[in-house]
């Protein structure tokens, strides 16, 4: 019962092993991790990061023309692509992200230094997200019915233990006998009483991508990750963002050194960050939104983004009838192996609260079914999930983070090294960021470890490779790295651990 990454990861690697299987979906192949949550803004995320890499080229000495040249020809130079001329067959890096979504253009009208910014064509990007989105859920698709696998368009629920009504989209209803079911049912966005979405100013993160043009004042109410991301991506875009946090900083569950840090940019990104500021509430008026905070102060926008977590789509699928224990906030209670409270019925992804992470969603999935075909299986170890948070500098974590180690009463030797040290940094221009290592103080073991640069979602893999498989900061050490690279700081923060090792 469902077809994002927790299902069809699942359904794969049930069909690989001989079983049967069909999957009930709704909304389509991939789910809302595909559909409207993990691709989409992502790809977003990643336009936006052309108009960041824009404002850092003039640090590198990249220069717009003084003469405004005909926007057609080959010699107009865009900013957005890093100096590549943007209307020309050279024109592949830019078009790759959007067609018209990042431009250059020159305006008939205005100052020479007006016609030679770029700009953001919201409806073209759009339009890509989304496109980009389909595109990917038909992947999926095709790769499961090649494997074989039946996809049942519908909504299912549970009739018992062991049988899937799965209610189609033209009405009919279809009974599915199963030896073993698999919930996947994934996650809504959470809403607020006082503040509900309309799709057109008061919107949550599924909405965004019917905007044809860029909010003038976006308001994003909620500091963890999902506004995080959002707000930074519409700040880059060029959006004037107030981004309202009820906690002392954004990112509250984060490593503290690595929110800091990202907080500091968006501010000196002209962002606008309300901290210890609880909205109470929020209202469409004649031109925008007004959004209410608990201490009576009153903010004005454009539009407003409510990205306060996510609701289990647990509710009204027969499963608390048919024995799923379920937890207060409605999600399905697992053990490690993803088994619910009743026998061959597995749950895995966002209903379970484990953790909302596709990756993880998928693991859970691939334990599920291995587990009910008989197969040995490693339980789900969370030390060892690594995490991305997509800002403008990402943030990666893997392993223990520092505040659990001093929770516990570990012992644990750490370093940090600014990535303002690192020469390859330096040649692209990257000032903040930074990489911090976790390890044992005389064991030497790598404990965890946390990457604050662009592209950390990369950078993460080899202390995630450390972290589980045990390796020790020698080890890591040890192992070459290419000169110059961003991840010879990770060589070298172990270097500077290892000799305190034992010491």
């Amino acid at each position: 019962m469902g077809g994002g990454p927790g299902g069809y990861e699942a359904a794969l690697v049930a069909r690989s092993h001989g079983a049967q299987v069909t999957v009930v979906e709704q909304q389509g192949m991939g789910g809302a991790a595909v559909l409207t949550d993990v691709v989409p803004s992502k790809t977003l995320i990643a336009t936006a990061e052309w108009m960041t890499i824009a404002d850092r080229a003039p640090e590198l000495g990249i220069r717009m023309p003084d003469d405004v040249v005909d926007p057609l020809s080959d010699v107009n130079v865009s900013l957005a692509t890093g100096g590549i001329p943007v209307v020309s067959a050279y024109a592949a890096p830019a078009q790759a992200l959007g067609g018209a979504g990042v431009q250059a253009a020159a305006s008939a009208a205005g100052t020479a230094e007006e016609k030679r910014k770029h700009f953001v064509d919201l409806q073209a990007v759009n339009k890509r997200v989304l496109a980009l989105a389909k595109a990917q859920s038909a992947d999926i698709r095709g790769r499961l019915e090649r494997e074989g696998i039946r996809i049942v368009h519908g909504k299912g629920r549970l009739d018992g233990p062991a049988r899937v009504v799965a209610e189609l989209a033209d009405g009919a209803t279809e009974v599915l006998e199963a030896d073993s079911i698999l919930l996947a049912l994934g996650a809504t966005p959470r809403t607020l009483p006082t503040a509900v979405p309309d799709g057109e100013r008061i919107l949550t993160w599924t909405q965004m991508y019917n905007l044809r043009e860029l909010p003038e004042r976006l308001i994003v109410v909620g500091s963890g990750v999902t506004g995080a991301e959002f707000a930074g991506a519409y700040n880059a875009l060029g959006s004037d963002v107030v981004l309202v946090s009820s906690r002392d900083r954004v990112l509250p569950g984060e490593d503290e050194d690595a929110a800091e840090l990202l907080e500091g940019v968006f501010r000196s990104r002209g962002m606008t960050v309300l901290s210890r500021s609880r909205a109470a509430g929020a209202v469409r008026t004649d031109d925008g939104v007004e959004v209410t905070l608990s201490d009576g102060r009153v903010v004005h926008g454009s539009h407003v983004l409510v990205a306060v977590g996510g609701v289990p789509s647990t509710s009204g699928l027969g499963l608390e009838e048919a024995g799923v224990r379920l937890s207060e906030s409605g999600h399905v209670v697992v053990d490690r192996v993803s088994r619910t409270s009743v026998r061959g019925v597995y749950a895995s992804g966002d209903c379970t609260g484990v953790l909302p992470l596709a990756s993880v969603a998928a693991m859970q999935g691939r334990i599920a079914v291995a587990h009910a075909l008989g197969d040995a299986v490693q339980p789900l170890a969370l030390r060892t999930v690594a995490s991305n948070i997509f800002t403008a500098p990402e943030i990666a974590t893997v392993g223990y983070s520092e505040e659990k180690l001093r929770a516990q009463n570990s012992k644990f030797i750490t370093t940090t090294l600014p990535l303002a040290r690192n020469p390859r940094a330096k040649m692209l221009g990257i000032k903040d960021g930074f990489v911090k290592l976790f390890a044992h103080p005389e064991a030497g073991v790598v404990l965890g470890g946390v990457v604050v640069a662009p592209r950390a979602s990369e950078l993460i893999f080899p202390i995630t490779l450390a972290v589980q498989h045990r390796l020790t900061v020698e080890d890591v050490a040890s192992a070459f790295t290419i000169y110059p690279s961003l991840s010879g700081s990770i060589a070298e923060g172990a270097r500077v651990l290892d000799a305190r090792v034992g010491k």
